[in-house]
């Protein structure tokens, strides 16, 4: 673990294999960290990759900003990524993000395109066009936050587990369903009160006119079964050449509920020839 400050926040950072190897970064979701990654990040360093995974802002060790919601937003965090990308002698690397981390993924590549090579977006989404609705959603997220600050993480965690999104993982292996659950449970609800305040869809910029800015080679990847997979079909119509991929018999969370074919995706085009 290498702890790093960017700009007065503080980063936890993981970088592990050949430094001369080609780099991934891997964006977690909202209420994981960088640790969540365990499996696909192994199998890709036994692949011969550098891999570098991070806590979010708010969300395992890394800092926090409550009294400053404009340092913790996508564009900044993407700012950060930028920056912490070329401390490390990591640009351009490939990316990877799921869910939140999917939309700081694409904030990266529309802002610094010279610090992507490859994308691959996990249930992503551009934003909320609409301004009506795009407010009404900052509305239940800061309600959401207040309420996770108020009653604690175990009762955000029982309430957010119960979403419509994730009623698919009823039938995730018994394992990795615990494993979830005490990743999120290690939050700080403060945090992730700050994180979804700041970060959430009704507070970031929608990119849906910018998609045509990314020009690095993309994947996306859906679930057949996600409420929220016309989102994710929405944002690869968008950028040019790229692909999309819909696993069956998946929800939100497909590298949790369809592993094997998740990492079979991913790695197939994370490995491909950085030409191709």
């Amino acid at each position: 673990m290498t702890p790093m400050t960017i700009d007065g926040l503080r980063w936890e950072v993981r970088a592990a294999g050949p430094d001369a190897a080609r780099p991934l970064l891997l964006l977690h979701g909202f209420t994981g960290r960088g640790t969540s990654w365990g499996g696909l990040a192994a199998a890709l360093r036994r692949a011969g990759r550098r891999t570098i995974t991070v806590d979010l802002p708010g969300h395992g060790r890394s800092g926090m900003a409550p009294g400053e919601p404009a340092r913790m937003t996508v564009e900044r965090t993407a700012d950060d990524l930028a920056t912490m990308l070329t401390a490390l002698h990591a640009a351009p690397a490939d990316v990877l993000g799921y869910s939140l981390g999917a939309r700081i993924a694409l904030r990266l590549a529309v802002a610094y395109p010279e610090a992507v090579a490859r994308l691959v977006l996990e249930s992503p989404s551009a934003g909320i066009a609409d301004p009506g609705a795009r407010e009404e959603r900052r509305r239940a997220d800061d309600d959401l936050a207040t309420s996770m600050e108020r009653d604690g993480i175990e009762a955000f965690v029982d309430r957010w587990e119960r979403g419509p999104v994730f009623a698919t993982h009823a039938a995730l292996d018994p394992r990795t369903a615990v494993r979830q659950r005490a990743i999120r449970l290690a939050n700080r609800p403060e945090g992730l009160a700050a994180s979804l305040r700041a970060a959430g869809q009704g507070s970031m910029t929608p990119l849906f006119d910018r998609l045509a800015d990314v020009t690095a080679p993309t994947l996306v990847i859906a679930g057949s079964l996600d409420p929220a997979r016309p989102r994710a079909e929405q944002v690869a119509a968008g950028i040019p050449g790229a692909r999309l991929a819909v696993i069956d018999g998946a929800g939100h969370t497909p590298h949790l509920e369809r592993p094997a074919a998740f990492r079979r995706l991913a790695l197939e085009f994370v490995l491909e020839d950085p030409a191709a």
